[in-house]
């Protein structure tokens, strides 16, 4: 078990050392000498290596730890040489090649001792040569420490701190194998163990220097710690089966397949905990790196995220993931201006039914300020900003910030973001990279209102374009009709004047009927005056139209409107029709009336496909918006003028794939009224 441990021990040591030479050498500076520090880093990792591979005891192993000592002596001279504190450099350079010369004279005697098999005496006077090298080193590292103290950056005191350690664990070992007359493996095992420590504390230090900052990819850096931490798994693993073979008996080969498979139990169960992953990736940014994000990584994935094609998901909500991907949200919902406050709309990840409005006050503190408000912080405030935040944010547990999104002093909607699975605190990188985000989606949104409201506009004069051709064909139509009808004042009475009269007159039905269906059913009518309508005969009458087409079904009666008769049956044939197009030929549409103080309320209901509450809040009510294929989209939009002509409202109610409700208020008849029209 113990050479076991030895061997993976310094080999994950002999890695990581050769890991931050590269990392050395690739980054230079004037606080640390870069490239001599990387030569000291790479002999200790090839001194490590040695040990893993052919043991502490043999001649490559004892000339690669003095290589390696004196590369540190080295990168400690320099270090000398560059603090202009220093008021003797010689004379230090002299103890160092003293230092050196032990070490070498140290090396020379295991060589001889080897030689001579293993004689005692050579072999305790290179230990105490040693043991000497080693407690004079801890003597420079300390005056070297202490004259460069008030100048140096924290990750040069990191690393010579570091240093001390690794010198501190070699005089340890000597000491003991001096002491017992023997090379103790368990302490050669611990050895290994406390190198990996220095290499960890040595990365600490390269990454805290002032002024010599470590450029390297998270993605790099995130990957090769899960290989080290994969790498001691079956180190640990590999320690943990010798061990029960040692003292398991018979029963060894059973504990060792129940310890495996236990072990990676345990460890894919931790590994798949989203929560643990969270804070993995917190601790590893807050400690490893400078910056907790990567901007250049998490500005190409939020721009993709924001500029995916629209098939995939709508901008909306490809908006409310690109905002929540930069923080670690599971969800969020779009809040945009409806009136004067906000109102929900797209969703990503989030209940539907536990959004709501804000108000108005809160639309213009966040237009003028920008700010982000971190609810868990409003919650226990009795702030002005507090009393600004509508009271569901508050309901909600997993409701955590609100980043608004600002376009040229206005608020283009705001984002509510669910809690992440680790719950932390914002710092001011979060803020900045939130209102950057929010601006940018803040554009991006405007932009989209503004190319559509160009689409309504071209479709205007599209539909415009159309209707004056149409007109052309009318006013000839009208000419021929006109001349006709002239022409039939003095040839009435000739029988090839009457045959030529019908053919002209069938000739000019076929051209209107054609027309038509051009213009379709929908288009503007003279108002005519409101009066007392009994509802339920006109819907009757109705339905058993469309009976034929679709079941439809009628109740409720004594519904008396104030209203315009071939309105009101435009506004409920339209509104039918749609219910009957939504609707499977199996589901009846239901036409409810019913009467409520002052007001008559007709409901059409379908058990269709349904809407979105965007869709009722965007695009239902909006002309040349059709979710029917060759629609023109004018029928709801005419339907909820026509009501409001009459001096009604229409609301409508409605859920993805459970149906839809259109509910046609309108001014109800007094009794007086009545009798006053009969």
């Amino acid at each position: 078990m113990t050479a076991g441990l030895i061997l993976w021990s310094h080999a994950i040591a002999a890695f990581l050392f050769g890991v931050l030479a590269l990392w050395a050498w690739r980054r230079g500076g004037r606080a640390i000498p870069g490239r001599p520090l990387a030569v000291a880093l790479a002999a200790t990792a090839l001194w490590a290596l040695a040990v893993a591979g052919i043991g502490g005891a043999e001649t490559g192993t004892r000339i690669a730890e003095l290589l390696r000592n004196f590369s540190w002596l080295g990168f400690m001279i320099l270090l000398v040489r560059r603090d202009g504190n220093v008021r003797q450099p010689m004379a230090l350079a002299a103890v160092y090649g003293v230092i050196a010369l032990i070490s070498s004279i140290a090396v020379a005697l295991h060589v001889v001792g080897a030689a001579a098999s293993a004689r005692p005496e050579i072999l305790n006077a290179a230990l105490l040569l040693r043991m000497l090298a080693s407690i004079a080193t801890l003597v420079m590292l300390r005056a070297l420490h202490q004259a460069v103290a008030p100048t140096a950056s924290t990750g040069l005191r990191w690393i010579l701190m570091a240093l001390a350690g690794l010198i501190f664990i070699d005089l340890n070992l000597f000491s003991v194998a001096y002491l017992s007359a023997d090379w103790p493996q368990t302490l050669v095992a611990v050895r290994g163990l406390g190198m990996i420590m220095v290499a960890v504390a040595m990365a600490a230090g390269l990454q805290r220097k002032d002024r010599w900052s470590v450029q390297v990819s998270r993605t790099i850096a995130y990957q090769s710690l899960s290989f080290v931490a994969v790498a001691v798994y079956f180190a640990v693993l590999a320690l943990a089966t010798s061990a029960i073979a040692t003292v398991g008996g018979s029963s060894a080969r059973m504990l060792q397949t129940a310890f495996v498979f236990g072990s990676t139990a345990a460890i894919l169960t931790l590994a798949s905990s989203t929560w643990l992953r969270a804070w993995t990736k917190v601790k590893l940014a807050k400690h490893l790196f400078r910056h907790r994000y990567d901007y250049r990584a998490e500005w190409i994935r939020f721009t993709e995220t924001l500029g995916a094609p629209s098939g995939i998901a709508p901008l909306d909500e490809r908006s409310v993931k690109a905002i929540a991907d930069l923080v670690e949200s599971p969800g969020g919902t779009l809040l945009v201006p409806e009136g004067a406050g906000l109102g929900h709309g797209a969703i990503w990840n989030w209940d539907r039914d536990a959004t709501g409005p804000a108000a108005p006050a809160l639309v213009l503190h966040l237009a003028r300020t920008g700010r982000i408000l971190e609810l868990d912080a409003l919650r226990q405030s009795d702030s002005v900003e507090a009393a600004l935040v509508p009271g569901w944010m508050f309901e909600r547990a997993d409701a955590w910030i609100l980043v608004p999104l600002p376009h040229q002093g206005a608020l283009a909607g705001a984002i509510l973001l669910a809690r992440p699975p680790l719950d932390r605190a914002l710092d001011w990188e979060d803020f900045d990279l939130l209102k950057v985000a929010g601006r940018q989606v803040g554009s991006y949104l405007a932009e989209q209102r503004a190319h559509q409201a160009l689409a309504d506009a071209q479709r205007f004069d599209e539909f415009n374009r159309r209707f004056a051709f149409i007109l052309h064909d009318i006013k000839n139509l009208v000419s021929q009709l006109t001349l006709t009808a002239r022409n039939a004042e003095r040839h009435a009475d000739k029988p090839e004047f009457r045959a030529d009269m019908i053919e002209t007159l069938r000739d000019s039905a076929e051209k209107m009927t054609a027309l038509l269906a051009r213009l379709s059913q929908h288009g503007p009518r003279r108002a005519e005056p409101l009066r007392p309508v009994a509802v339920r005969p006109l819907a009757e009458r109705l339905a058993s139209g469309r009976r034929a087409q679709h079941p439809v079904l009628v109740s409720g009666d004594g519904a008396i409107a104030i209203a315009d008769p071939i309105a009101l049956e435009q506004v409920i044939a339209h509104l039918m029709q749609n219910a009957i197009d939504a609707s499977p030929a199996t589901e009846p549409v239901r036409i409810a009336l019913s009467t409520d103080p002052g007001q008559v309320i007709v409901e059409v209901i379908d058990r269709g496909v349904g809407m979105s509450p965007a869709f009722v809040r965007d695009k239902l009510f909006r002309p040349f918006v059709s979710s029917k294929s060759g629609g023109f989209g004018i029928g709801v939009f005419e339907a909820r003028q026509l009501a409001e002509q009459m001096g009604g409202r229409i609301d409508v109610t409605s859920r993805e794939g459970e149906g839809s409700r259109f509910r046609i208020t309108l001014p109800g008849a007094t009794d007086s009224i009545v009798e006053q029209a009969a």
